[in-house]
């Protein structure tokens, strides 16, 4: 009788669940991707990761650590004559905007030419090449090291202000933000960053009432109403709190220091057909005349 009853309160609790059908919908899983990012961020490519890697939770997301495959023997072979692709967008980016005497001015305080090329480079400061060098504290190299990163400038257009960006691993990115914030004297902005609100299911299910209220097909809505599809986000970054400003300014020089991790994807191709799968994939676009 005690397994009877069992049985009954197992297939109510069952019965509350949707069917199989309705959680493939596109809506729903659009919402169930939005919600399941609450303590840990997910990268564009966390699904397939999710699939075919155990996952790890470090630096505040959600990364593929090693292939369920018990053999390596796929990989080598895609690098050694192939391609083989690696997301790195959880790594962080800070991008500087300003004239490009001010910027390089101060950014020579946290770097040395003794330990090679600096922002300063010729073939790196024409946005051609990235660079990468080791930044340490404001004026007390060799002591002191912030830790390595990796840089691009935007190519000149022919006004006086740069862009420059400068990537770096999610655990040394809180440091050398607080470095180029001190040595560039940026302020705190007054006005903090509002996220937008993450769509939950019981807001997405109203929705769908309302699309079903009005007596047209899914598969019709979904093509032409497009509000009544979630969009998919991916909520702020691993690094930062949600509600922590993502720009700085300094007013005596005129930089703007601006946090893009997250904003600006990156990846990474190992292998001899690298540069072929990139031509193939990539389309340059025609110029712009305005």
């Amino acid at each position: 009788q005690k397994q009877a009853e069992k049985a009954v309160h197992q297939k109510k609790e069952q019965s509350k669940t949707k069917c199989r059908k309705a959680r493939r919908r596109h809506i729903n899983l659009v919402a169930e991707f939005n919600r399941r990012q609450g303590k840990n961020i997910w990268l564009e490519t966390h699904i397939w990761h999710a699939k075919r890697f155990h996952m790890v939770k470090k630096w505040g997301y959600c990364l593929g650590d090693s292939p369920t495959e018990k053999s390596y023997r796929a990989c080598y072979r895609a690098m050694t004559k192939h391609c083989l692709l690696q997301d790195l967008s959880y790594y962080c980016c800070l991008e500087l905007t300003g004239k490009e005497n001010e910027l390089l001015e101060q950014l020579r305080r946290i770097c040395s030419i003794d330990t090679g090329l600096t922002f300063e480079e010729a073939y790196c400061l024409s946005g051609r090449f990235e660079g990468s060098l080791n930044l340490y504290r404001a004026d007390r190299y060799p002591e002191d090291m912030l830790g390595p990163v990796t840089f691009i400038w935007k190519p000149r257009d022919g006004s006086e202000k740069r862009q420059l960006w400068i990537w770096m691993h999610p655990a040394l990115k809180q440091d050398i933000l607080r470095e180029l914030k001190a040595i560039f004297q940026c302020s705190e902005p007054e006005e903090t960053y509002t996220p937008e609100p993450v769509t939950t299911s019981i807001q997405e299910e109203k929705q769908e009432g309302v699309v079903l209220s009005l007596g047209e097909k899914r598969k019709k809505e979904d093509k032409e109403g497009e509000k009544a599809v979630p969009v998919k986000k991916i909520i702020g970054d691993g690094t930062r709190d949600p509600f922590q400003s993502y720009s700085w300014t300094s007013h005596t020089a005129g930089i703007l220091i601006s946090d893009r991790t997250m904003e600006i994807l990156r990846y990474r191709l190992i292998g001899p057909l690298s540069h072929s799968v990139l031509t193939q994939t990539l389309k340059a676009a025609s110029p712009q005349t305005v």
